[in-house]
């Protein structure tokens, strides 16, 4: 089975136990600083990958990085996932956790690529534009891109509007590349 599946099933498992003990919002913000520290450490996501170090070593290396900055619950579900030897699950488990929390709470990710930095207006918009397409509370991850020129391109899951002048001006190239559309003129 692979890592993503496990990782998937561990974080659906964790939720729903946060959820029947009340502590759902700090296991999600131990998710996070998991997540945080797995993306800032090299170092780290190779330990929990390295099939060389025993598991006791591992979960030595864990309590000494998260105990005390994590839930009781986090820092036992850390050691159960480590006692049934499936450290590699915890680079992309925050990742699934996230998902299915968002799934439960009906949240929608969206990334929004601008040119320019939005202001509160049209951030505002965006959000209302979004949540009445999906009919979810949305998650707006804004993103600059200079090379956009102008515009916009919205990424709602698997779906992509792409507004911007970037795009529009190679649309307008291709079809003055395109020999039907000049002989049409």
């Amino acid at each position: 089975m692979s890592d993503i599946r496990v990782a998937s099933r561990y974080a659906k498992s964790l939720l729903d136990l946060a959820i029947e003990k009340g502590t759902l919002e700090q296991v999600r913000q131990d998710m996070l600083l998991l997540d945080k520290t797995v993306q800032q450490n090299r170092d780290y996501q190779l330990m929990l990958k390295n099939p060389i170090i025993k598991h006791d070593k591992k979960l030595a290396i864990l309590k000494a990085i998260f105990d005390g900055k994590v839930s009781p619950m986090t820092s036992l579900f850390l050691e159960i996932v480590t006692k049934k030897h499936r450290e590699a699950v915890l680079e992309s488990m925050p990742k699934e956790f996230e998902n299915q929390y968002n799934l439960k709470m009906n949240i929608q990710r969206a990334t929004i690529t601008t040119a320019v930095p939005l202001d509160a207006a049209q951030r505002e918009e965006f959000n209302r534009l979004v949540a009445a397409r999906t009919g979810k509370t949305i998650q707006l991850e804004e993103k600059i891109d200079p090379s956009l020129i102008g515009g916009f391109v919205l990424t709602i899951g698997d779906k992509q509007v792409d507004d911007s002048i970037k795009s529009s001006l190679q649309r307008l190239r291709n079809k003055f590349n395109d020999n039907s559309y000049i002989s049409k003129l």
